[in-house]
This record gives C-alpha cells, sequence and structure tokens, in this order.
C-alpha cells in the first residue's frame, strides 16, 4: 500500500513537470488556446505512458511471486 502512495506521487508529479516543461517551451510562441491543448494532449500521452508503466510493475510482482 505503501508503494501504491509513493508511485501514485512520482506520477502525478511528473506529469505536472511534462505539463510545465511544454509550457515553457511553447508559451509566449503560440496562442493560449493552443498551448492549453498542447499540454492537455502531451499529458494525457504521458498518464497512458504512466499506465502502461504501472500495469508492467504490476505483471513483473505477479511473476515474482
Amino acid at each position: 500500500m505503501r508503494e501504491i502512495i509513493i508511485l501514485l506521487i512520482v506520477a502525478v508529479s511528473s506529469l505536472f513537470i511534462l505539463g510545465y516543461s511544454v509550457h515553457m517551451f511553447i508559451g509566449g510562441l503560440v496562442s493560449p488556446e493552443t498551448e492549453k491543448t498542447a499540454i492537455i494532449i502531451a499529458c494525457s500521452i504521458g498518464a497512458v505512458i504512466l499506465i502502461f508503466l504501472g500495469l508492467d510493475i504490476i505483471k513483473q510482482r505477479r511473476r515474482n511471486h
């Protein structure tokens, strides 16, 4: 249980940093609506990747026990 909480905190912070990185990269170069769309797309892709990584962790733990 404790490990799940730590992994969730890391996942949320990773998505926050990803969104902020997109903001710093394209902020001011494009319109605010385009920037918001790019952040949403990047964070959605990042969330899907984190879900696959989480599923892989679960699969590996079940295989080793």
